[in-house]
This record gives C-alpha cells, structure tokens and sequence, in this order.
C-alpha cells in the first residue's frame, strides 16, 4: 500500500494497492485528507488512510480492521 502526494496546481493525493490506484482526493493545502480503499484478501478488508500534508515531512496513518498504524514516508 502506498500514498502518493503531488504537489502544483491543483494537488492530489492518491491511494495504491498492488500498484493499482484504488482513492484519490484533492490535495488542500496543508488540511488533513481522508482516503478509503481495499486490501485484495479473501474477503477484501477496508482500509482507511488519513493524509496530513504538511507542514514538514507528511504524515500518513492506516486504520486496518480497526488497528491504527503509522505509515513510513519516503520521498521520491
């Protein structure tokens, strides 16, 4: 799973899974975002990733059949 943040004008912020862009959202700003997705398991499970932007290096969570986990940034 990855987030991808673009920058410019305007902004986005996307949701991979397996390579495959499965949530987008504008990017605004500095304002946290919220992306939903599903992991291929047999049944697919819900995920749900919040974005804060910025200031600084952004931060990204994924909450996992309710567990919450600090996603690691990288830059590209």
């Amino acid at each position: 799973m990855t987030v991808s943040i673009h920058g410019g004008h305007p902004g986005l912020v996307e949701l991979l899974v397996d390579g495959k862009e499965t949530g987008r959202v504008p990017l605004r700003g500095h304002r946290p975002q919220v992306l939903t997705g599903e992991l291929p398991t047999d049944p697919p499970l819900p995920v749900i990733v919040r974005v804060v932007p910025g200031p600084g290096t952004p931060r990204c969570t994924a909450v996992i059949d309710g567990a919450e986990t600090l996603m690691s940034p990288r830059a590209f």
